[in-house]
């Protein structure tokens, strides 16, 4: 279907044969500048074979450096080490220009990582919202008193010929062992440029920051977009100060998909940050498909992910259909029976996600803080909207006991 294109950066640009061009010019055509893409059916081609609530992952890949940051005694030292840990999850992605699937409303992702010192790591996410998406997560190390929760709120937009992705959501990380330190992420937003003519390139833009009001510092960084004619592939400039007075202590600067530096403000002699070439994966363990609840991704999306794998894009499209398509009917079922439909693993509080149970989990007793979220998370369930179900029903038949008894 496709081929990489070897000018520029070869991971971020693609090459579209001619019948999926048309395919793409035949959709723009029905677009308008401005308009959201989250209601366009996008074609399978552009389709990365995993969903959003897994490629959030991504950003646990280099967990070393978080928990070295937990660790550290000295506040800017271990700001410094966040940063690294931030700017350490952008580099894992598909080669060429592709996108992961929308999740579908119930759907979730959990594993768990054992890191070399037999700490371990827990993580959930769960699409808790179809219109607007919203995808919220959930991970936590006890042991090394990090915990790391949001969500990621997409909106995308068609530029002409580009798409944007804007990032929107909240971020945090909280180091349980100091405090509850909380640290604020903003995410950069993501541009695929040139769908209807030219090199087909994804790249990061825009704004992004880590925020640590108890500690006085701020991240400010800067993602840069490739010129026509000049600058470099994924960029990055940044800065990290002293908030209450703009104090710079740090400058950042490199590439997010290779090597980023840092040095002190003014100085001339850079040291390397995070070097792509470097870094080690930690690897995840996730259940077999086999073992999966039918609304957990892999399980769910597999015959999508089978046939793109295949590069089947008929049998890609049925697939993705058919989810979709279960999707609308369980929607069209609770609309009908009056069932509301609540997430599983997370509760709404004040337009933030949290996790049930939080307020019982005690970070200062790691061992009875790793049974509880083991136990909750990986807890086998029937699908959630049969519980839904029955509970609304049972709710219903509640009331209607109390009304005849009054």
């Amino acid at each position: 279907m496709h081929k990489n294109d070897c000018a520029g950066d070869p991971d971020s640009t693609e090459v579209l044969e001619e019948g999926s061009r048309s395919i793409l010019l035949s959709l723009a055509s029905q677009l308008r500048k401005g308009m959201d893409l989250h209601r366009v059916t996008l074609p399978t081609f552009v389709l990365e074979p995993r969903s959003m609530l897994e490629r959030i992952t991504d950003f646990f890949s280099h967990s070393d450096y978080i928990i070295e940051a937990s660790k550290q005694d000295d506040q800017v030292q271990r700001f410094i080490s966040v940063v690294r840990y931030y700017l350490s999850g952008w580099h894992i992605k598909p080669k060429g220009v592709k996108k992961p699937y929308n999740p579908v409303l119930g759907e979730f992702y959990r594993c768990q990582y054992k890191y070399a010192d037999n700490t371990e790591g827990y993580y959930v996410a769960e699409q808790v919202s179809h219109h607007p998406p919203i995808s919220a997560y959930y991970y936590a190390s006890p042991e090394n008193g990090i915990l790391i929760a949001g969500d990621i709120r997409p909106k995308s937009k068609f530029l002409g010929n580009s798409a944007a992705t804007l990032m929107q959501g909240s971020s945090h990380i909280i180091f349980t062992n100091r405090h509850n330190e909380r640290y604020d992420i903003v995410m950069p937003n993501m541009y695929a440029r040139g769908i209807l003519f030219g090199t087909m390139t994804l790249e990061l833009g825009d704004a992004s920051s880590i925020r640590c009001i108890s500690s006085d510092l701020i991240c400010e960084l800067e993602f840069k977009t490739k010129g026509f004619f000049s600058g470099q592939w994924n960029s990055l400039v940044g800065k990290i100060k002293r908030e209450s007075t703009g104090e710079v202590l740090f400058e950042l600067s490199g590439q997010w998909s290779d090597e980023i530096y840092i040095k002190m403000n003014k100085a001339s002699s850079k040291n390397t940050l995070f070097d792509v070439k470097e870094s080690k994966i930690f690897p995840k363990t996730v259940a077999p498909e086999s073992e999966q609840e039918p609304n957990e991704s892999q399980r769910q999306w597999a015959d999508l992910t089978a046939a793109i794998r295949k590069h089947d894009m008929d049998a890609a499209t049925e697939a993705k259909t058919a989810v979709e398509d279960r999707q609308r009917h369980n929607a069209k079922i609770r609309e009908d029976e009056g069932v509301e439909w609540r997430p599983r693993f997370f509760d709404a509080k004040n337009d933030d996600f949290v996790l049930v149970g939080t307020d019982r989990l005690d970070f200062s007793k790691p061992e009875d803080t790793k049974k509880q979220l083991h136990d909750f998370i990986f807890a086998k369930h029937e699908d959630a909207f049969t519980h839904r179900k029955a509970d609304a029903v049972a709710n219903n038949q509640a009331t209607s006991t109390t009304t005849q008894a009054q």
